[in-house]
C-alpha cells in the first residue's frame, strides 16, 4: 500500500512539473510575441470603405459585392476569375501610412491586400481590367508555415516572397535576412482559422512592418534599386484558379506626409 501511495505521489509531482513547464513555455512564447505587439491605433484614421456599397472602389462587378458591412469577393465555377483580379481603391496613392482592416477567407486558394502598388493596363482582348502589381500583404486561411497570412509578396514582380513570416529582411542588391521578429510557428498560432483576423500594415520610408492579430509578422526594408516602392494605390485580391472567396471590413488608414516623418 505504501508503495502504491508513493508511486501516486511521484506521478502527481511529475504531472504538476509538466504542467508548470507547459505554462512556462506558453508564457515565454507570449512574452516573446508581446515584445513586438502592434502599436496603438493612431488618431485620425480615415475609412476607405463606407460599409454600405463599393463607392470609392473599382472591380469586376460580377465578383465583388457588399452585405452587412462587409466587402465580399467570390469566384465560382460558373463565374471564374481569369487570372488574379483586384478591387482597386480609388482614394489615391499612399506612401507612408498606418493601414488596418479585418479579413476572413476560404480554405481554397489565397488572397491579399496590395499597397504602394500600380494599376496595370489590361492586355488587348483581356476582359480582366483590374490587374495590380506591387507589394502584397498575404492572406491565407492556413496555420502551417510557410503558407500563413502575414508575409510580403511582390505581385507581378520578379522577387516573389520578399519577406516570409518571422523574418527581418533588408533587400539591397539581394535579399539579406538580418534578424527575426519571432518564430513562424508561434506567430501562426495567433491566427484564427475560419474566422475574422485583424491585419495592420505600417509603412514608413523604405521600411514596412506587418502585424496579424496584434503580433508582428515581418520587418522589411526595401532599398533595391529600381524595385523598391515608395507610394501607390491599395487593392484587394481575388486569386485566379480554384473557386474561392474573401471578405474584408473596417478598412481604414492614417496617411502621413513623407516630409514630416
Amino acid at each position: 500500500m505504501n508503495r502504491i501511495i508513493g508511486l501516486v505521489a511521484v506521478l502527481s509531482i511529475l504531472a504538476l512539473s509538466q504542467a508548470v513547464l507547459a505554462q512556462t513555455s506558453v508564457k515565454t512564447n507570449a512574452q516573446t510575441l508581446a515584445a513586438v505587439n502592434v502599436p496603438s491605433e493612431p488618431e485620425g484614421m480615415v475609412a476607405l470603405f463606407n460599409g454600405k456599397d463599393l463607392t470609392g472602389w473599382d472591380g469586376d462587378p460580377r465578383l465583388w459585392t457588399v452585405k452587412d458591412g462587409v466587402i465580399r469577393g467570390e469566384t465560382t465555377r460558373e463565374v471564374p476569375a481569369k487570372g488574379n483580379t483586384f478591387l482597386v481603391c480609388k482614394a489615391g496613392d499612399f506612401g507612408n501610412f498606418d493601414l488596418r482592416f479585418s479579413f476572413r477567407c476560404s480554405a481554397a486558394n489565397n488572397s491579399g491586400i496590395q499597397y504602394r502598388s500600380k494599376h496595370l493596363p489590361a492586355k488587348e482582348g483581356d476582359a480582366n481590367r483590374w490587374v495590380v502589381g506591387g507589394y502584397q500583404g498575404e492572406i491565407r486561411n492556413e496555420m502551417k508555415p510557410p503558407n500563413i497570412s502575414g508575409f510580403i509578396y511582390e505581385e507581378r514582380g520578379s522577387r516573389g516572397r520578399i519577406c516570409p513570416v518571422g523574418e527581418k529582411v533588408v533587400w539591397k542588391d539581394k535579399k539579406e535576412v538580418v534578424g527575426s521578429v519571432g518564430d513562424a510557428k508561434a506567430i501562426a498560432a495567433c491566427f484564427k482559422l475560419n474566422d475574422w483576423n485583424d491585419y495592420t500594415i505600417i509603412a514608413s520610408g523604405s521600411n514596412i512592418k506587418q502585424y496579424m492579430n496584434g503580433v508582428q509578422t515581418v520587418d522589411f526594408t526595401d532599398e533595391c534599386p529600381g524595385k523598391s516602392l515608395t507610394n501607390g494605390i491599395s487593392a484587394l485580391q481575388l486569386h485566379g484558379g480554384a473557386p474561392m472567396w474573401a471578405e474584408f471590413k473596417n478598412i481604414r488608414i492614417k496617411a502621413y506626409d513623407a516630409k514630416k516623418q
